[in-house]
């Protein structure tokens, strides 16, 4: 049996990296209002660990995450049941490479350049372009807060 996952990313500003993931993927944001709505209502959580986020939606202070469009989600709660990217602030800033990394594949058709520069356009910087032979071409790229990825 299959069991569900989610990569959970660490992160300085959780709600501001979000967007680009979700704008590089093509995925949605979780709106998790309902959630936060019933669980304040309930008293099992503070104000103080909401936060209000773009668009009129609520958050859990230091936490969002991204969904794949097409993934199922739980309809009460926002959450992604599928593919899935969870960002979480952490008080210690990144110092050395990760040791677990996202590769972004190009969709057919689209030039490799078109996807690097799109994705500068959306915060991510070029580290450098690697040529690995019969394995192709690919560029090393960090997001805003400098987690690398790959792109191919």
């Amino acid at each position: 049996m299959a069991l569900h996952w989610k990569l959970v990313i660490d992160s300085r500003n959780a709600v501001a990296l979000a967007p680009f993931w979700a704008e590089a993927l093509g995925y949605e944001i979780e709106d998790q209002t309902g959630l936060v709505d019933h669980l304040l209502a309930a008293g099992q959580v503070s104000a103080a660990a909401i936060d209000e986020r773009p668009g009129g939606t609520r958050g859990f202070r230091g936490y969002a995450a991204v969904r794949h469009p097409g993934d199922p989600f739980d309809e009460h709660t926002g959450i992604g049941l599928g593919r899935r990217l969870l960002f979480q602030d952490v008080p210690e800033g990144k110092t050395v490479k990760n040791r677990l990394h996202i590769d972004i594949h190009r969709p057919e058709g689209t030039a490799l350049g078109t996807l690097v520069t799109r994705l500068e356009q959306l915060g991510a910087t070029r580290v450098r372009e690697e040529d690995q032979g019969p394995a192709g071409h690919w560029w090393l790229m960090r997001d805003p807060e400098g987690n690398e990825f790959c792109v191919s």
